[in-house]
């Protein structure tokens, strides 16, 4: 009854605010917490998060991160999966864990009574603590990733990704995917698994964001609850920079797909990046706004030759790829490709006309309440502004930043920023013939 209660208290949406009053501290063993009262629902969305991610998997075994922060939940304190959802299920709260490049992290969803609340934090507190990493678990997990990147071996979209994260980041733990490889998945044992856990999830490498129906005290409450029993452990290491591309290159892979799915780019960006609001809004008008976008338009419009056809920043917490993308027919290749470079050089050079820019300005922040109108949503920005370090007012300011953008801002920031002279262009498909075969 709990369980279907929950779900439809997710279903309902806060009335629009303007932007939700962040608070943070931290607690007595230095742990950052931020938190974010709201009265709308009786539900509260917690979460604790660690630089564990991808980047910080050995050379050799790669996956690591990410068969850690699955199986948190499969066996811990002497339960099985099963016992463990049960005590999640059972009063009404949802579990989930992510694992990403530069973060991984648990969380849960729950109501906030604390006859319901109190016995499923105990519970993520047990599998954050004390998971068990059993040998049948980890084959299990193995396996089951390993279907997946044999799945993604079949699949073009996910060829050309992978080669392209590899060429345009070389040697960075950037250029892998979260899954690892066949290779690297192999050689992961028990003791990875435990060593990995033990010097990451620590006191010293975690956050706390906490949003929902609660008081100041009552959040503190959590996060000492939660993260108290964690090991001090040490904050790793800074990664190694991301390096700029030295020269362009081309990849043409052959594959028996309807049509060539091709991809162009570079490292782009990163959160907190000085050039972050002009490449941002620069993209939306370029390609990330759709339909009503210049590479849609030149792509699909006017020409017929994609119905996918786009553009995307993805920052990390250094440079994260810049890529605009079209799928076309194999014989139409050549010439997507070729309108594909053309529309973002002539953005490059030219920039965005002052209408495009007010139209976009006024989609953005017409979107913006949309962006923070549940408490799912306003946990995924504190996750953001707290890990990256962003300002406390990052959500006050959305709309002003977006605002006060101009033309020359754009076109400053992507001439100096993107060189379509030194993109790396992926093609997968039927395109052996008009390419380097690799």
């Amino acid at each position: 009854m709990y369980a279907k209660f929950l779900l439809l208290l997710a279903l309902v949406s806060f009335n629009a605010i303007a932007a939700p009053e962040i608070q943070t501290w931290q607690t007595n063993r230095g742990i950052k917490v931020y938190f974010v009262r709201t009265e709308q629902l009786p539900i509260l969305d917690i979460q604790v998060v660690f630089d564990a991610g991808s980047v910080r998997d050995p050379v050799d075994k790669r996956g690591l991160s990410l068969l850690v922060n699955s199986l948190l939940d499969q066996a811990a304190g002497g339960q099985d999966a099963d016992q463990i959802s049960a005590g999640f299920e059972g009063y009404g709260a949802e579990y989930s864990a992510q694992s990403g490049y530069d973060s991984a992290s648990v969380s849960i969803r729950s109501l906030s009574d604390s006859d319901r609340l109190q016995p499923a934090l105990a519970n993520l507190h047990t599998v954050l603590t004390r998971p068990d990493f059993r040998e049948a678990d980890l084959e299990r997990q193995r396996n089951q990733v390993l279907v997946g990147l044999q799945r993604n071996q079949q699949s073009p979209s996910d060829i050309a990704e992978e080669k392209f994260l590899a060429a345009i980041y070389k040697d960075h733990p950037y250029a892998y995917l979260n899954e690892g490889t066949v290779e690297s998945l192999a050689k992961i044992t028990h003791d990875d698994l435990v060593t990995f856990h033990a010097s990451l999830y620590t006191a010293s490498n975690a956050m706390v964001t906490i949003v929902g129906n609660t008081d100041r005290a009552g959040a503190e409450a959590i996060a000492v609850q939660l993260t108290g029993d964690l090991p001090e452990g040490v904050k790793p290491a800074p990664m190694d920079s991301v390096r700029p591309l030295a020269a362009a290159e081309s990849i043409s892979i052959a594959h028996p797909s309807s049509q060539v799915h091709i991809l162009i780019g570079q490292p782009g960006m990163r959160y907190g990046d000085p050039d972050y609001f002009p490449l941002y809004v620069g993209n939306h008008i370029l390609g990330g706004n759709g339909l009503v976008s210049r590479i849609s338009d030149e792509v699909r419009e006017k020409r017929g030759l994609s119905y996918s056809a786009g553009s995307y920043f993805a920052p990390r917490r250094d440079m994260g790829p810049f890529l605009a993308s079209i799928q076309v027919r194999g014989d139409q290749a050549a010439e997507g490709l070729a309108v594909l470079k053309k529309t973002i050089s002539d953005f490059i050079a030219q920039g965005p006309t002052a209408e495009e820019l007010d139209a976009v300005k006024k989609n953005i922040t017409g979107g913006f309440p949309l962006r923070i109108d549940s408490n799912k949503k306003i946990s995924g920005y504190l996750s953001v502004i707290g890990f990256y370090g962003l300002p406390l007012d990052y959500l006050d300011r959305f709309n002003d930043r977006i605002e006060s953008i101009t033309v020359e801002q754009i076109k400053d920031a992507f001439t100096r920023r993107i060189d379509s002279n030194k993109f790396v262009t992926v093609q997968v498909g039927p395109v052996a013939q008009t390419g380097s075969g690799n």
